[in-house]
């Protein structure tokens, strides 16, 4: 059998292959490019190889699940022990506050406060937690304890490419702490 490597098939072929591999380069670049944004950098002066970032962001989702299993584990406890701090309470006469939550529209900002008892500090994180997911720029965030009570204030931007925009990130954040808190008090 004969190679005719003369033969425009073979050519055409040729450069199919060569064009279906470049685009698949291009698409594990790209994947590789977001996964490494995706990953914090304690030390981003320095570029580091492509086996090392794959290194990085596996070790980053291992750290993740380690805190998020110990996390379970701290909720857990704490729900536990809150049932037996409900029997307390009710001989000292401490009883749970009720999780209340005000948004505050200011221009592109929003100000957000959230009063807890000390018991729930979990909502504030979680508070942060859906704000990250929502793209929100947390300017600043600080709370004060009173007695029992805990006072969280969030400051915030959110996106500010269109006014439409703004309204409704500004909506959908509001919707799903809304419900989050309703949720938490349930």
């Amino acid at each position: 059998m004969e190679i005719n490597n003369n033969n425009p098939n073979n050519f055409s072929s040729r450069t199919d292959r060569k064009l279906i591999e470049r685009n698949r380069r291009n698409q594990m670049k790209a994947l590789y490019s977001e996964l490494n944004s995706l990953v914090p950098h304690y030390n981003s002066r320095e570029s580091i190889s492509l086996p090392d970032q794959l290194g990085e962001a596996a070790n980053y989702i291992k750290r993740l699940q380690t805190n998020l299993e110990r996390m379970k584990q701290r909720k857990d406890s704490l729900i536990s022990g809150g049932q037996s701090m409900n029997i307390a309470s009710s001989r000292t006469g401490f009883s749970p506050k009720v999780p209340q939550i005000q948004i505050h529209e200011m221009g592109s900002s929003l100000v957000i406060g959230l009063t807890t008892d000390t018991h729930s500090l979990f909502i504030f994180n979680d508070t942060i937690r859906i704000l990250h997911e929502e793209g929100a720029d947390i300017v600043n965030a600080s709370f004060s304890v009173v007695g029992n009570t805990a006072f969280h204030t969030i400051h915030l931007t959110v996106g500010e490419l269109t006014p439409d925009y703004h309204g409704v990130a500004v909506t959908r954040i509001a919707e799903r702490l809304n419900k989050f808190i309703y949720d938490a008090h349930a």
